[in-house]
């Protein structure tokens, strides 16, 4: 059994992914840690009840940033989402050096090609998705 830790921006866009054996404060504090060096400090930090986020924050002085309430932290869990399909489809994971490697590649890939098409209408759609494309190709060339 091992944990995947998420960062996600207020747009739903995949930050980090990390994986740990264990779900308490120094998996939190390393998490957070890595997470608030690479991408800064946020105005508000939104997590589920656990305990240990909150012994983290305190141990970095952002328990005031700190929010945690009953729907506030669905843009995380709802990010889930397409991982966890994808690990479905992929019958799971037997090492956790593999996990960590997809959950940050799929991350990225996600990111890139998640265009919200709910929000726009066909031909819109069409576009970005060709110049994501062409950008995603002359990245891999």
């Amino acid at each position: 059994m091992v944990y995947l830790w998420r960062a996600v921006d207020q747009e739903g866009e995949i930050l980090e992914s990390y994986v740990t054996k264990s779900r308490d404060k120094t998996a939190a504090l390393a998490f957070m840690k890595k997470v608030l060096k690479r991408h800064g400090s946020p105005e508000a930090i939104t997590t589920d009840g656990l305990r240990s986020y909150g012994a983290a924050m305190g141990e970095l002085g952002n328990r005031a940033k700190q929010e945690v309430g009953r729907w506030a932290n669905n843009r995380a869990e709802n990010s889930h989402l397409p991982f966890r399909r994808r690990e479905r489809a992929m019958l799971r994971f037997r090492q956790i050096r593999a996990l960590q490697k997809f959950a940050s590649v799929h991350a990225n890939v996600h990111n890139h090609f998640s265009l919200e098409r709910h929000l726009i209408d066909r031909q819109t759609y069409k576009e970005r998705r060709s110049a994501a494309l062409a950008e995603w190709q002359s990245l891999m060339n």
